[in-house]
């Protein structure tokens, strides 16, 4: 039997660089040239490029790394411009919104929530030209979308926290901070201010597809780990023409779980559960404060917590 070498395997496969399926458009050129990692072999395939930037690239970067320098510039003021204490309280510095006696103002004073909003301004960018770029190149490609409407379910979430639900609240500074746990404390005064966020039903099923989406890509990269020696790790293979690694995976999962998961199905269920993770979570958010301002008190109205 043929002997499949996977990620415990001892050699590293080194092939000549590939440049990837030549696409008939002069605007479609790869923007580099492809080099290897011997690190990157380790896990995968050491070949590293090449890149595609494009227009959308190329703003999506300037435009995140203006972002990351207001913040980082903002946070280093913060401590007078003393790198060891930049260092030392990193986690705990931050980047703050508007005060709400500024409301929705386009322009407030810079030290008083003027850079959170250009900072804020500057990320979003990025991220909305990234999606546009990432959406473009499976097109060019002809693939499907999905990796690009799973991203979109992500912005969708970090537009509600950051844009749309303030919009709504009337005042930037219900928006999250800039900042590791600053914006962590925001998250557990937001759960008090409004009732106890666990009371969400949106909330609840966030977390039961985010606990989902890693019970199954888990399980699902477990599999094919312990099949790889039959060449699992070939899942197109497999899922065109089911050989032994196919059968001998679902063998186990009716025999371990009941039901069995197909090679191509495992993905759909993992594609869903991560989406709506951050779907659920947004629509959660959105209703904080805008249509439900206590979640204890819904929660008790409607059964679902004591009295």
């Amino acid at each position: 039997m043929a002997r499949y070498q996977n990620i415990f395997s001892q050699t590293q496969i080194r092939m000549p660089a590939h440049a990837g399926v030549p696409l008939h458009s002069s605007t479609v050129d790869r923007t580099s040239n492809p080099g290897f990692s011997y690190w990157l072999g380790k896990l995968g395939d050491a070949q590293v490029g090449p890149i595609h930037l494009g227009w959308t690239g190329v703003f999506s970067l300037a435009f995140g790394i203006m972002a990351i320098e207001i913040i980082g510039l903002n946070m280093w003021a913060s401590v007078n411009w003393d790198p060891i204490q930049f260092v030392r309280k990193l986690p705990w510095l931050a980047l703050e919104p508007p005060a709400a006696k500024y409301g929705l103002q386009i322009f407030p004073p810079l030290q008083e929530g003027g850079w959170w909003l250009i900072a804020g301004f500057c990320l979003t960018m990025s991220i909305l030209l990234w999606w546009t770029r990432m959406y473009m190149r499976a097109r060019a490609l002809g693939l499907g979308t999905h990796v690009a409407w799973a991203f979109a379910s992500a912005i969708w979430l970090y537009l509600v926290l950051g844009f749309i639900r303030p919009l709504l609240m009337g005042s930037w500074s219900e928006a999250v901070p800039f900042g590791i746990f600053p914006h962590l404390d925001w998250t557990n005064n937001f759960s008090l201010t409004y009732g106890n966020l666990f009371y969400n039903p949106f909330h609840m099923l966030s977390i039961a597809f985010l606990y989902g989406s890693a019970l199954l890509f888990a399980m699902h990269g477990a599999t094919i780990l312990a099949v790889t020696r039959y060449g699992g790790d070939r899942e197109i293979e497999q899922i065109t023409d089911r050989g032994t690694a196919a059968e001998r995976a679902a063998l186990f999962w009716r025999w371990t779980m009941g039901f069995n998961a197909t090679f191509e199905s495992i993905h759909r269920w993992a594609w869903w559960f991560a989406v709506l993770c951050t779907l659920c979570g947004g629509i959660g958010i959105l209703l904080t404060g805008t249509v439900v301002d206590n979640w204890h008190e819904w929660g008790v109205k409607h059964g679902l917590a004591p009295n």
